[in-house]
């Protein structure tokens, strides 16, 4: 899966989201193309390299000719309408959409009003436009399939708008970022309302899986910010195939005076009641007796009714318990084809990509009894169709 990730230690406007995208290979050429599909005249884009603090990053400009100002008051029923109807690249169409929804959302809330009747200032004019049809676009380009983004920093002070001077972050940003991470940081605007709808609309709260690192790109800010470089960095890169995390609680008790027959019945009692493993282990106990470790583990909300089962089920006067977490690998289960007849096998993936094949135990045992042929000769024939399946 392709992951892109928004390294934004400085913040996130639109025109940074571009330029780091044309960084990225995002032709200008294709960009220009793209949105000559949108009535939108009297307007330039131009990429440049500018170097901040050392690093070359794009800076993204959008040159509006004097009289296209006229026109930068736009509902949001209007930008609506104007991407319904344009010969824009479906996937671009819908992702620019769903940013201008999400910002006409959350500034419907901050007027108290409806989406409806959201009429955009600064987000209506033409520059603006551009900049989130062009994020749309180069994101779509780049066809990643996830987006995370790192905590922002949200800035302080005050900014100019047409309402008059409003607070940093801005009552729209401040919506539109409910769920993300975010920090008290920095001086000035660094979080903009159109780079907070981005990561709204496209990101995923929380921190990025773990991935292997295949392209970076900068786009550079307008604004010298004096205690960090005013970059946006856009990371691209393959997800691999993280471990997942659990909790689970591991029951124990020292058994020493146990007809060792009964075991198998306690094992299947407590993986009928839930338990997610059962093990034995000898161990010597006081006076050096000879002894059983049983060990169970279990969901957390399986504890009581589990331990129940090990006093009914056996001679334990005692069962301790402990919370544990666990990495665990996603699994899945697959029927494959032999010829001997289908077999359920089980699918983990692990963190470097390669998988684990293990067929099941009792399908491989029911098919060698239906077949009337040895056990490993089933087991082997669905662990060769499992591999061969996903290496095709």
């Amino acid at each position: 899966m392709t992951i892109l990730y928004l390294d934004a230690f400085s913040g996130i406007s639109g025109d940074m989201t571009v330029g780091a995208l044309l960084d990225l290979g995002l032709s200008l050429a294709d960009l220009r193309e793209q949105l000559a599909q949108l009535p939108l005249d009297g307007h330039s884009l131009w990429a440049t390299t500018r170097h901040v603090n050392g690093i070359a990053a794009t800076k993204f400009d959008v040159q509006v000719e004097t009289h296209a100002h006229g026109h930068q008051h736009r509902p949001f029923s209007a930008i609506r309408d104007m991407l319904d109807g344009s010969a824009l690249e479906p996937a671009a169409r819908a992702m620019a959409l769903r940013i201008f929804t999400k910002l006409a959302e959350a500034e419907a809330r901050v007027h108290g009003t409806t989406a409806d009747k959201v009429t955009f200032h600064e987000v209506g004019a033409v520059d603006s436009i551009v900049d989130i049809v062009g994020t749309a676009v180069g994101v779509t380009r780049l066809g990643a399939e996830a987006v995370y983004v790192s905590p922002l920093p949200l800035g302080s002070g005050m900014v100019a708008s047409q309402h008059g001077p409003l607070p940093v972050p801005a009552p729209a940003t401040v919506e539109l970022l409910r769920g993300f991470p975010t920090r008290i940081d920095g001086v000035g605007e660094l979080v903009t309302p159109t780079g907070a709808a981005i990561v709204a609309a496209l990101a995923t709260p929380g921190p990025a899986p773990e991935f292997r690192l295949q392209a970076v790109g900068y786009g550079a800010g307008t604004r010298v910010v004096p205690d960090r470089p005013n970059v946006l960095r856009l990371v691209v890169g393959e997800r691999l195939a993280a471990a997942e995390h659990d909790e689970v609680i591991v029951l124990e008790t020292n058994i020493d005076d146990l007809n060792p027959e009964f075991y198998d019945h306690v094992m299947e009692r407590l993986f009928t009641g839930g338990a997610r493993d059962v093990y034995l282990a000898p161990v010597h106990m006081k006076k050096n007796r000879p002894g059983i470790l049983l060990s169970v583990v279990c969901a957390a909300a399986d504890r009581e009714p589990l331990a129940a089962v090990i006093f009914a089920e056996t001679s334990a006067i005692g069962v301790r318990y402990t919370p544990a977490r666990r990495l665990t690998l996603a699994r899945r289960t697959e029927r494959v084809e032999t010829k001997y007849g289908p077999v359920t096998v089980k699918i983990a993936r692990t963190p470097d990509g390669d998988i684990n094949v293990a067929p099941e135990y009792d399908d491989c045992k029911r098919v060698a009894i239906e077949r009337g042929v040895p056990i490993k000769l089933v087991y082997q024939a669905a662990l060769t169709a499992a591999v061969s399946a996903h290496h095709e």
